[in-house]
């Protein structure tokens, strides 16, 4: 498992943030997107926790998905987030990435923040977040992440007490900011991206 990243402290000012690709794997657009994380000031981890496997649709990453099996995954991701999590991390993921991150974000009382991209995922009863800032950006609708869903989602963070602001792109596709992949919205993707930077710039 590759972990692009050294242990030693980051630049004053900058985040020390944590991305998870989606179930398709450590792909280009993943790589991207942390290298402009890194454009904007910031130290970026990126696990991969398919051991360089990669898919091209959201069905084919979900046998690797499976295959590897969900505690294993959670292991790697676990095992990827401990040399840096004395430091107060950001969490960001990509869809199934983003629920990895949500969950590992939630079991941390350093945790500085949590950036979700097309993806989250259940919550504990009894999770707390004080004061934690979350977004997340999703399609809509997303098959993926069905209003309903969102909507109890949403109200379950804010009972949680988390900071929530939540961004729907009317007509994208479902991992509409890999522009390698037929779910791909150029507007959208910039439009998250400006969005996401002004986030971590906050916090």
């Amino acid at each position: 498992m590759s972990v692009p990243a050294s242990a030693e402290s980051p630049t004053s000012g900058s985040l020390t943030i944590v991305l998870f690709h989606s179930v398709c794997g450590l792909r280009p657009a993943v790589r991207a997107a942390a290298d402009r994380l890194r454009a904007a000031g910031h130290e970026v981890i990126v696990p991969d926790l398919f051991d360089g496997r990669t898919a091209d649709s959201v069905q084919d990453g979900m046998l690797i998905k499976e295959e590897i099996g969900k505690d294993e995954l959670l292991k790697r991701a676990v095992t990827a987030v401990a040399p840096y999590s004395e430091r107060g991390l950001v969490y960001a993921g990509f869809s199934f990435g983003g629920s990895v991150a949500q969950n590992l974000a939630l079991a941390d009382e350093k945790t500085r923040g949590l950036l979700l991209l097309h993806g989250t995922s259940d919550i504990a009863d009894g999770a707390e977040a004080d004061d934690l800032p979350v977004q997340l950006h999703v399609a809509d609708p997303d098959p993926y992440e069905p209003h309903d869903w969102l909507n109890a989602w949403y109200l379950q963070m804010r009972r949680a007490g988390a900071d929530v602001e939540v961004f729907r792109y009317a007509g994208a596709g479902h991992l509409y900011t890999d522009p390698d992949l037929p779910d791909y919205d150029a507007e959208a993707a910039e439009s998250t991206w400006n969005v996401a930077l002004g986030f971590l710039a906050g916090l």
